[in-house]
């Protein structure tokens, strides 16, 4: 029976992946911890590792699995920028992700950050638990009528996209490749980035985290914004420059955030730092804006999302022990 470590595991992972389709044709080893090179050793015996976003496959980590006689990498998540996929492939481990668990889950998710952002929901809440019903301070804007600006129109955004027009906004969206069929069906328009950037109300970010991203909100583009612009992102941290964002903040030039992903989440998100003293500062300084909004990357976590990251990620670990081809767009690196 194949075996495998599942690191960085929560109970969410624990009530999902033994339970998905097939599952009990595999041993699964559960881990707490974070994979890095220092803790691939506890691998040893294991056929396949299950990492998620924070597990740190880099070539030094790759080595110590390959030791270890592990020979498959199977990320339940989409992003693979943790991952060292040249130093895999000459180790001749086999890569694979789930590129869509659930995009629905995601774009509903950026979607609800908004209106609790925009109407100020998360704020009214507080206030009524303290039996507060004053409605000062919790002026709104509709969606109604705004310039959306979706960037990437990938299966997560053109579904953004799509219920943002269920709102009669008007939607412009950027992509290096545009699906114009789809666009003039559900009426959106592609523009070029600046052109988003001048005359959009509100941005949302969908697209991965590559070099050429990195960092695609930064000084220069936040300053091309329309004042008081609405960003959300649910896609990576990374593709925002936070520093410039909290400039951009206190200059008003932006009107609100909402976040699902933060750049330097890592070994603060998924955790409970609760009666801790949080040491990010950039972090802690975003915090204190009313106008921020920031959940700690939940976007995946529904029923649905969970079922379907078990059954793509269990499918492709059986397909590897049977020597059949993975699911499409699954695989990242393969023997």
């Amino acid at each position: 029976m194949l075996e495998v470590a599942v690191y960085d595991s929560k109970p969410y992972d624990r009530d999902s992946l033994p339970f998905a389709p097939n599952a009990k044709k595999l041993k699964w080893r559960f881990h707490d911890f974070r994979l890095t090179k220092d803790t691939a050793g506890t691998a040893h015996g294991a056929d396949c590792v299950c990492v998620f976003v924070n597990d740190r496959v880099d070539a030094g980590c790759l080595r110590q699995l390959s030791k270890a006689g592990v020979r498959m990498i199977a990320l339940r998540c989409a992003g693979f920028n943790n991952v060292d996929l040249e130093t895999a492939k000459k180790l001749g481990l086999s890569v694979t992700r789930v590129p869509a668990y659930s995009p629905h889950a995601v774009a509903e998710h950026a979607v609800a950050l908004l209106l609790s952002l925009n109407r100020k929901i998360h704020r009214a809440n507080n206030r009524v638990r303290e039996l507060n019903f004053s409605l000062t301070g919790l002026v709104g804007q509709e969606i109604y009528g705004k310039t959306v600006g979706v960037v990437g129109t990938g299966k997560i955004g053109k579904i953004t996209a799509q219920i943002f027009r269920g709102f009669d906004a008007k939607v412009l969206v950027y992509d290096p490749f545009p699906d114009l069929q789809w666009a003039k069906r559900y009426d959106v328009h592609y523009v070029k980035p600046a052109a988003m950037l001048k005359r959009c109300d509100i941005i949302s970010l969908n697209l991965p985290l590559t070099p050429q991203t990195k960092h695609l909100l930064n000084e220069k583009t936040l300053a091309r914004m329309k004042r008081g612009v609405i960003i959300i992102n649910t896609s990576r941290g990374k593709l925002i420059d936070t520093k410039a964002l909290i400039n951009a903040l206190k200059s008003g030039l932006v009107g609100g955030v909402a976040l699902d992903v933060y750049e330097e989440e890592e070994g603060i998100f998924f955790e409970d730092l609760s009666g801790r003293v949080l040491h990010d500062d950039v972090l802690s300084r975003l915090l204190t804006f009313p106008n921020v909004l920031i959940t700690a990357h939940q976007a995946f976590l529904t029923n649905e999302g969970l079922g379907e990251i078990a059954r793509v990620t269990v499918e492709n670990i059986l397909r590897f022990q049977s020597r059949k081809p993975f699911l499409d767009g699954t695989s990242l690196a393969a023997k």
